[in-house]
């Protein structure tokens, strides 16, 4: 190896360099780390509880009005009349864009570290199985989930074709869920979106358990379990919806 040092006489020494071989990066790695682990977790919380709340899908009308566009309704209205209409939903909208913006700033800014720190050589001596091919695919599977999300945006909230059906309508949960879904094409992009959802969020939440430092046996055994248990139930929940919709069994 060729080592570029002016001072000889340290050279000869056995004293190489006391100078960094890189400038610190204004953000260090484990402050992106850290910021990744908490908003993974969020977006792990929210996933889970945005499928329950469109589980409501499955439940019968209350009166003249779906239960879903009354939980619709109430997302809009929470907080009044003390806070303006949907200004408590947009608190959360916003605090879900700024974990993205961090998240995907921090994905994109420790991989190219990664690989400039291994130059040409590649990782090796992965486990294999289900967890070494999630590790191996975080940054694509990653990709994949963010175009989903700029297309279940369009779709069901903002109404923006080709991406939402025809008879998209403001407010109408049930119905563009019942309109969206009965394409299949649309049904099959969401349940494969699932799938790699499970792979992304399932480690996801194991690599934030380390990061967050937690390192007793026995907690971490039990959030391996919810590493993946979580995740399952998300992709579970939220395949039942379009399959059930564009098989014809909820109308």
């Amino acid at each position: 190896m060729t080592v570029k040092n002016p001072d000889r006489e340290a050279v000869r020494h056995g004293k190489i360099t006391e100078e960094p071989l890189r400038s610190a990066p204004k953000i260090p790695s484990w402050a992106l780390k850290l910021g990744m682990a908490i908003t993974g977790l969020i977006f792990g919380g929210f996933v889970l509880v945005h499928m329950v709340g469109n589980l409501k899908i499955f439940m019968p009308m209350h009166g003249d009005a779906y239960a879903i566009d009354e939980y619709g309704e109430f997302l809009r209205t929470m907080g009044e009349p003390i806070f303006p209409r949907e200004s408590i939903l947009w608190i959360f909208r916003i605090v879900l864009l700024a974990a993205l913006i961090i998240h995907i700033y921090g994905a994109v800014t420790l991989h190219s570290r990664s690989r400039q720190s291994r130059g040409k050589f590649r990782r090796t001596n992965l486990l294999g199985g289900l967890d070494s091919f999630s590790t191996r695919t975080m940054l694509v599977t990653g990709i994949v989930l963010l175009l989903f999300i700029i297309f279940h945006i369009l779709d069901l909230t903002l109404g923006v074709a080709p991406a939402a059906s025809d008879v998209f309508e403001h407010g109408a949960v049930h119905a563009n869920m019942i309109a969206s879904f009965s394409r299949w094409p649309v049904a099959i992009f969401y349940i494969l979106s699932m799938v790699i959802l499970f792979l992304h969020l399932s480690h996801g939440i194991w690599l934030a358990v380390s990061d967050l430092g937690i390192t007793g046996k026995r907690t971490r055994s039990i959030l391996l379990a919810v590493a993946y248990l979580v995740p399952a139930l998300v992709m579970l929940g939220n395949i039942i919806m379009p399959l059930s919709i564009a098989a014809g069994w909820v109308s």
